[in-house]
């Protein structure tokens, strides 16, 4: 199927990660959703760490207020800190419980090293860097879960992870992404120009996108090593 369209910048960096965006969001763990094959025991810890992530990740979108020098701007990092925090970690929490998971034990999961190496990265892409520099590093996470969640809500031949997948291909998380996409291209053109793919940092830029991406990919790699 056709990837969703979640803006011009996106898109060009998503086709500039090549074939490392493939392996994120085709990546076995996701298929194993796809096709009800991924051991529920795999899933449940991927959850865990997905709940400590969120936590560092709202955090980084936080920072995005920060770095915001538009009230728009700053309308977009807020409603997406509030999503993050108050439905997406909800998600997490009702389904870790009905496991027999409590809120207590979920808030106190180890981190695993996937985990601390792909927040600190992104954090760190938002204290060096201006608001652009930390979207690149934010924008796979969002929008890689919007382009999964629409693929899968398509092609899934099990019910095993429909919650998941509906909770993603939804109109809700899709607007969200497209709302993210459109403050990309926006940060963009305010700091670098309309023309921002031939500013001297695109590249770089391109490069934080794919090394996020990545760590994407090292974290559902995580997510099958309990």
């Amino acid at each position: 199927m056709t990837a969703p369209d979640y803006g011009r910048a996106f898109g060009r960096m998503r086709r500039a990660a090549g074939q490392p965006w493939r392996d994120y969001t085709r990546h076995a763990f996701v298929e194993g959703m796809k096709d009800g094959s991924l051991p529920r025991n795999a899933f449940l810890h991927y959850l865990r760490q997905d709940y400590v992530f969120l936590i560092h990740f709202s955090r980084a979108w936080a920072l995005a207020v920060v770095k915001s020098e538009t009230h728009a701007e700053m309308l977009a990092a807020v409603a997406t800190v509030n999503a993050l925090v108050a439905e997406e970690m909800q998600l997490h929490i009702g389904v870790c419980e009905a496991s027999g998971i409590s809120r207590d034990e979920l808030f106190a999961t180890p981190e695993r090293p996937e985990n601390l190496a792909y927040t600190r990265f992104v954090l760190e892409a938002g204290y060096s860097g201006d608001l652009a520099d930390l979207l690149a590093a934010l924008a796979p996470c969002v929008m890689g879960y919007g382009e999964i969640g629409a693929r899968l809500v398509v092609e899934a031949t099990s019910e095993s992870y429909r919650g998941w997948i509906d909770t993603y291909a939804g109109s809700e998380y899709q607007s969200a992404c497209k709302a993210v996409g459109e403050l990309m291209d926006q940060a963009l053109t305010r700091r670098i120009g309309a023309d921002f793919e031939s500013s001297p940092r695109w590249e770089r830029l391109c490069r934080t996108f794919c090394t996020a991406t990545e760590l994407e990919v090292n974290f559902w790699q995580m997510g099958l090593t309990p």
